[in-house]
């Protein structure tokens, strides 16, 4: 059997996974054997990340309708807020609701009347 070589592979490879790499700090870049370890990582914190996105944003949402409820007299905190909420059978998400605190104050106002009232 003939001998086969694998430098054209092996430099594929290679320059795929420098040219994922950059941008990265240190040798992390330039080095292959670094290089890729350290995209090994990257993409467990990428995807570690992607799950701490949601847990971050819904806790967001709730210190922004949290507010839009201190802002009000309405003497009303947030859990009851939402108890009153599911109670009443308003389905609006908590995106929604931090959304209308923000933007439109109205609004939100509003819908905390029609819960309390």
């Amino acid at each position: 059997m003939p001998r086969v070589k694998s430098g054209t592979t092996r430099h594929k490879r290679h320059k795929k996974v420098l040219k994922l790499t950059k941008g990265f700090r240190g040798t992390n870049n330039r080095l292959y054997k670094r290089a890729k370890e350290a995209l090994l990582h990257a993409g467990q914190y990428a995807f570690i990340g992607r799950k701490l996105r949601k847990r971050d944003f819904r806790s967001l949402w709730i210190t922004r309708i949290n507010g839009g409820l201190k802002t009000m007299e309405a003497k009303l905190s947030y859990s009851r807020f939402i108890k009153a909420l599911k109670d009443n059978n308003v389905e609006l998400n908590r995106k929604m609701l931090a959304q209308l605190a923000v933007t439109d104050f109205n609004a939100f106002r509003k819908v905390v009347e029609k819960v309390q009232g």
